[in-house]
């Protein structure tokens, strides 16, 4: 069983503290206590001047308790350019989003207990998808790999950091560890890719039911279009490329209202400006009836 990792920050000294620093400090008391007190009391009980904070604003609705019956409550985060690509047609993203969305990445990281990334976002970039720009826990690392062509050889699966599970289709060869990491296997998708509806449940059965899917576009569109996000990130950047990996990648819409119209807030990340998209599971039309 891989319950999620504790809160192993130490208690902080506040005196002196910005309000960002008072509200993440109490933010973070909330990641494994949000079923005590309910969210919005609990906000509202911290100081004004954390309450009101951006910063709280912007980071509530992620410690909000799950909705949907698969127990998790599932955000996906993407940074783009201003004409919506995500690395370059070689695979270079490094880095698109500024200092203020790289900080964003690691509190999300801290604040749910998986973070979720495809086998082209290891192949690519090799993370190690942890909280090195924060305060805070990181999380279980999730890595999709269909197939299992990833190596065992990627730091993602080298013993001594944050547990880590492959998951690849229940009929991929290969034992029950890679590496360091357990292996979870899942159905296959009808359109390609894993059964995200059947993953969901096998993750909240380890006690991981904040999930955070970082990338890359590809998984992400995969969650989005079998309707399995509820709450969308997408950092834009004041970068225009012109050609590249686009964000979204999902079936060929014959109309606009095949697409998705959604409300969202903005909020600024320094240089880069963050759109914070509550999508409540919908997925576009264009994907209705695809498994």
């Amino acid at each position: 069983m891989m319950d999620a990792p504790p809160l192993d920050t130490p208690p902080l000294d506040t005196s002196g503290d910005t309000p960002d620093d008072l509200a993440w400090t109490s933010l973070l008391a909330l990641r494994d206590a949000p079923g005590r007190t309910p969210l919005p009391d609990a906000i509202a009980a911290t100081p004004p001047v954390v309450a009101g904070c951006a910063l709280a604003r912007l980071f509530a609705p992620v410690l909000a308790p799950p909705g949907a019956a698969d127990g998790c409550m599932v955000l996906g985060r993407l940074a783009q350019t201003l004409d919506g690509r995500i690395a370059t047609t070689s695979g270079s993203s490094q880095w698109i989003g500024g200092r203020g969305d790289i900080l964003h990445t690691h509190r999300l990281r801290a604040l749910c207990h998986a973070v979720v990334v495809g086998a082209g976002t290891v192949k690519h970039d090799n993370p190690r998808l942890t909280t090195r720009e924060c305060c805070g826990p990181s999380p279980v690392r999730v890595v999709l790999d269909t197939d299992r062509r990833l190596g065992p050889d990627y730091g993602i699966f080298a013993a001594g950091g944050p547990p880590t599970l492959l998951v690849c289709a229940d009929d991929s060869g290969g034992g029950e560890t890679h590496g360091a990491a357990d292996v979870l296997r899942v159905p296959r998708a009808a359109i390609g890719g894993l059964d995200i509806q059947a993953l969901l449940p096998l993750l909240a059965a380890r006690g991981l039911t904040r999930i955070f899917v970082e990338g890359g576009g590809l998984t992400v569109s995969r969650f989005l279009a079998a309707g399995c996000l509820d709450r969308l990130h997408v950092t834009v950047a004041p970068v225009l490329l012109g050609s590249g990996i686009p964000a979204f990648t999902l079936p060929e819409a014959a109309r606009i209202a095949d697409g998705l119209r959604f409300e969202w807030g903005v909020h600024n990340l320094g240089d880069d400006v963050l759109f914070d998209i509550a999508l409540h599971r919908a997925r576009p039309a264009v994907c209705e009836g695809r498994a």
